[in-house]
């Protein structure tokens, strides 16, 4: 005599679900895959290390013009020192709104608009300021020599935070942004003795 079939009972019953609301409406299942969060060190430098090299990078490129045209135009320190610092807050205001409002985060995972504001803003008044900050001296040339080696020195950090953070090549970064820099610069020189001249 074959033994009975055990009965599994709700063992083996496949789970209902119903894709019905209160409603009585058919809703589509969520498929919705979580996105992991960036690693710690990914995170940090999509938050703090990009906007600050990017307003350290307009502050110390953008702010070269104006100062060497003014001292060129001029000869008076306190003059490029006046031009300096408008032009560097001004890019610090101009750059830390535009970093704000450009990209609330919930998307790119940038993290908090107010603060990458904040440290795009900060960063371009002192790469605009530190090679400003000579001008304070009364001796001309005494400035521009200060002036230059702060320059260099603020290019060869900007090198060097994109070699560091964002894995650039040290040779190629160097060379970009030196070439970047000095194109600025030498535009600002060449328009104030233009205008010096005329």
């Amino acid at each position: 005599m074959p033994s009975p079939i055990p009965d599994l009972g709700p063992t083996l019953a496949k789970p209902h679900i119903s894709l019905r609301n209160r409603r009585g409406l058919i809703e589509a299942p969520d498929l919705a895959l979580e996105q992991p969060a960036p690693p710690a060190s990914h995170a940090h430098v999509l938050q703090v290390v990009q906007p600050g090299l990017l307003g350290l990078m307009d502050g110390s490129v953008s702010t070269l013009a104006p100062l060497f045209a003014t001292a060129a135009l001029t000869g008076r320190t306190e003059s490029a020192f006046l031009v300096g610092l408008a032009a560097s807050v001004g890019a610090g205001i101009s750059m830390g709104l535009a970093e704000a409002l450009s990209d609330d985060g919930q998307i790119s995972g940038r993290g908090k608009p107010l603060m990458r504001g904040i440290i795009t803003g900060g960063g371009t008044v002192i790469g605009g300021m530190l090679h400003t900050l000579p001008f304070l001296l009364r001796n001309l040339q005494t400035a521009l020599f200060l002036a230059y080696g702060v320059v260099v020195f603020e290019l060869l950090t900007i090198a060097y935070i994109r070699y560091r953070w964002m894995n650039s090549p040290l040779g190629k970064t160097v060379v970009q942004v030196i070439v970047g820099g000095g194109i600025v610069f030498g535009l600002g020189i060449w328009l104030g003795k233009i205008g010096a001249g005329a």
